[in-house]
């Protein structure tokens, strides 16, 4: 099986396009056999690129944990470059099928090759039911956290600056949206899986803490449903710019700060979609043995 290492912001995936070669007959035993960086490739994941009876092309995303998830924002981006660059389709508006339906990208393209992509996230999902939570409120904006388990570190939460609040915002995949006065004093290790797993997400959810330093920038840490802490969340920064128009934090343009990189964030009116703009990077090309 021939596969692409390619990363958004670190957020790295092994990708394996259908187009020339078979599916894998159990893409998400092999996503967990893959991600795993000490006898796999090592990536947060796999993303299937097949071909689509209603777009350019298709992505299916794996988890690290093998679990399939909806949407990846930084992944999306990857999936335009390889379609682009492999000439799957030479055009710099594709339109690529997810879980969440089918989006347009637009492609910055240099020297042949495309170099960032900005991305219609489509519209945010704040219907509590549909994120889904049972959490109160629709939208779900500032209602209190959940109660953590003593057993975390004393005084974490003093000294990160919580605010004990949540929004969920949905981006075809669930997201939480917590804020802080220093994102790095979060131990994103122990509270990201105790959020994750709690009982008001039936689906599980993505986890983001997020300091705000002015209306039109915030710093982001991210726990990944499946994957665990991981340097960028594409939809999750979507998540984080809709839930600063909605709780009165951030503006409708953000520039959003990842471990992994930047991310341009614009939503410009409340019923509309979301725009993403960052990098799509191509790490090297292999052959996995196994492809079960």
């Amino acid at each position: 099986m021939r596969f692409t290492k390619m990363h958004g912001l670190g957020n790295d995936y092994v990708y394996v396009s259908t187009f020339d070669q078979p599916t894998p007959a159990d893409p998400a035993a092999l996503s967990v056999r893959v991600a795993d960086r000490h006898f796999g490739v090592g990536s947060d994941g796999l993303i299937l690129i097949t071909p689509s009876a209603v777009a350019d092309a298709r992505m299916r995303m794996f988890n690290a944990d093998g679990s399939e998830s909806e949407m990846c924002g930084n992944g999306l981006r990857c999936v335009a470059k390889y379609v682009h660059d492999r000439g799957i389709a030479v055009k710099s508006r594709l339109t690529l099928e997810t879980g969440r339906g089918v989006l347009t990208v637009d492609l910055e393209v240099v020297a042949g090759k495309a170099e960032r992509v900005r991305v219609n996230m489509g519209t945010p999902i704040l219907d509590a039911a549909r994120i889904p939570t049972t959490l109160p409120g629709d939208p779900v904006v500032d209602v209190p956290l959940i109660e953590l388990p003593a057993s975390l570190p004393a005084g974490w939460a003093g000294a990160c600056g919580l605010d004990p609040r949540m929004t969920c915002v949905s981006m075809g995949n669930p997201h939480v949206v917590i804020y802080c006065a220093d994102v790095a004093k979060v131990p994103l290790e122990l509270v990201g899986p105790i959020l994750e797993n709690a009982s008001v997400f039936p689906k599980r959810i993505n986890v983001h803490f997020v300091q705000v330093h002015a209306p039109g920038e915030a710093t982001m840490r991210t726990w990944e449903r499946g994957s665990g802490v991981t340097l960028a969340c594409g939809t999750g920064a979507c998540a984080v710019a809709v839930a600063g128009v909605l709780t009165g934090r951030t503006g409708r343009t953000l520039l959003a700060h990842l471990p992994g990189g930047d991310l341009e964030l614009a939503w410009p009116d409340d019923s509309g979609a979301v725009f993403m703009t960052g990098p799509a990077t191509e790490v090297f090309t292999g052959t996995w043995g196994d492809a079960r």
